[in-house]
């Protein structure tokens, strides 16, 4: 199973790369996350250490049933050969009825495949009021009409 588009990246491919990962996080479907990531994959999310699909899949179901109304937008930083750097930032509010702006890095490392097999996240969570969302879309894909972060002053 390959995953477009593959190494090494040019800016456009990128970028590409940067939006479909938004698009199925945005999706909120642990199985088919899972599978853009290699069987061995290895993940860093703050202090959390993740290896393979299964593990991957279980971390997202657990993610996504208590960040609710998960809305993220990546934006690509660099990049070079199997390599990607993203930053980004998703709201979401928890089961108290909380909204929160979380804030993160991303590096990500590819196989020939294009599947990741490697993510290392570091992330801040940020309480914010309800008037404060910036991110007001349907659930699911971030409409390309809408503004990134850079356009949010994010």
């Amino acid at each position: 199973m390959s995953k477009p588009p593959l190494p090494p990246f040019t800016q456009e491919t990128a970028i590409q790369k940067v939006r479909l990962a938004e698009d199925a996080w945005n999706g909120r479907d642990p199985q088919k996350v899972a599978l853009a990531y290699t069987p061995d994959s290895q993940w860093r999310n703050r202090a959390e250490f993740i290896h393979g699909r299964a593990e991957i899949e279980a971390f997202l179901i657990r993610k996504w049933s208590s960040e609710l109304e998960y809305r993220l937008i990546k934006e690509l930083w660099a990049f070079g050969d199997n390599r990607i750097a993203v930053r980004f930032a998703y709201e979401y509010h928890n089961d108290s009825g909380h909204w929160f702006r979380a804030y993160g890095n991303e590096n990500w490392e590819f196989s020939p495949d294009g599947l990741m097999q490697r993510r290392i996240a570091s992330i801040n969570d940020y309480p914010i009021q309800t008037e404060d969302r910036k991110y007001h879309w349907p659930l699911g894909r971030r409409p390309d009409d809408h503004p990134g972060l850079s356009e949010l002053g994010l």
